[in-house]
């Protein structure tokens, strides 16, 4: 059985709540497709985030990385394309903001998902669930942890599929902002589920 290594984060900014979070809870330890989903949740912390996941990686040699984070306001699954060398965005959870400050020194500009993004998004597609490709992971966190857990794979010549998949705000998160696209949590865990297949 291959391990998928699947996070999340914690609740940030003034969301109370972090569908990432609940997701990667509810699929720890469970089977979809040829993969045992080991899930964990990261913090929403600069200078914590990235080595907490590469430290998982380390332990759990995963046969596959996927990040989920939140992305309020989007209306679609979003897996990213592509993750840029550059932290620059609002507060972490400790009260950290960076400004053009490179995630890795003398790092390239940029890396390309490894994931199968484009089959992601048809299968999605194919089941009902709004989604498309994402150009652009931002510079916060997400994109953080998406970047350097490519370096670190390119870095030591492992090829596995690794990248990052935006999720929209959930119901729970919709009621605290009623402009807020949001969707049931069942069905973005299920568009997850979906995403996970796509690696067999």
């Amino acid at each position: 059985m291959k391990k998928l290594l699947l996070t999340g984060f914690e609740p940030f900014l003034n969301h109370k709540v972090n569908p990432t979070e609940l997701i990667v809870k509810e699929l720890d330890g469970e089977t979809i497709g040829n993969y045992e989903v080991i899930g964990r949740v990261l913090p929403v912390d600069y200078e914590e985030a990235s080595p907490k996941l590469l430290k998982l990686v380390d332990e759990i040699k995963p046969d596959a990385v996927i990040a989920l984070g939140l992305a309020a306001g989007r209306n679609k699954i979003t897996p990213e394309r592509v993750a840029i060398n550059v932290n620059d965005g609002v507060k972490d959870n400790s009260g950290r903001v960076p400004v053009d400050q490179p995630i890795i020194e003398d790092g390239p500009a940029a890396y390309f998902s490894t994931l199968p993004i484009r089959q992601m998004v048809n299968a999605l597609v194919e089941e009902g669930i709004p989604a498309e490709i994402s150009n652009t992971a931002g510079t916060y966190l997400c994109n953080n942890v998406m970047y350097s857990v490519l370096h670190e794979l390119e870095k030591r010549g492992e090829d596995l599929p690794a990248g990052f998949v935006h999720v929209p705000a959930s119901f729970e998160l919709g009621t605290q902002d009623g402009k807020l696209p949001c969707w049931p949590l069942k069905t973005i865990q299920e568009a997850v589920e979906v995403c996970i297949r796509t690696l067999d």
